[in-house]
Order: C-alpha cells, then sequence, then structure tokens
C-alpha cells in the first residue's frame, strides 16, 4: 500500500494525510495485519 495525498495548501494536504493514516490504520486492524514488520521501506535519504 502506497497511499499518495495533497492540498492546496500545507493545512490542507497535513489533514488529507492523517485522513490517508486514518484509513490505513483502520483498514490493517480490520484485517488483523500488523501495523509494522519490523522492516521498511521508507527511505531515509530525504
Amino acid at each position: 500500500m502506497h497511499p499518495v495525498t495533497h492540498g492546496d495548501t500545507y493545512g490542507e494536504a497535513l489533514k488529507n494525510a492523517q485522513e490517508v493514516l486514518e484509513l490505513m490504520i483502520d483498514t490493517f486492524l480490520e484485517g488483523d495485519m500488523p501495523l509494522l514488520s519490523g522492516k521498511s521501506s521508507i527511505n531515509s535519504g530525504i
């Protein structure tokens, strides 16, 4: 799952990102899936 969000302003983008995170958490919990697997595909070289 690679969610993407945006907004016309920083505040709107932040609000949209929070909604995406909440939906992801709900989806994982409903599917009895772990939120963290011990491995991350996030590139820390930002």
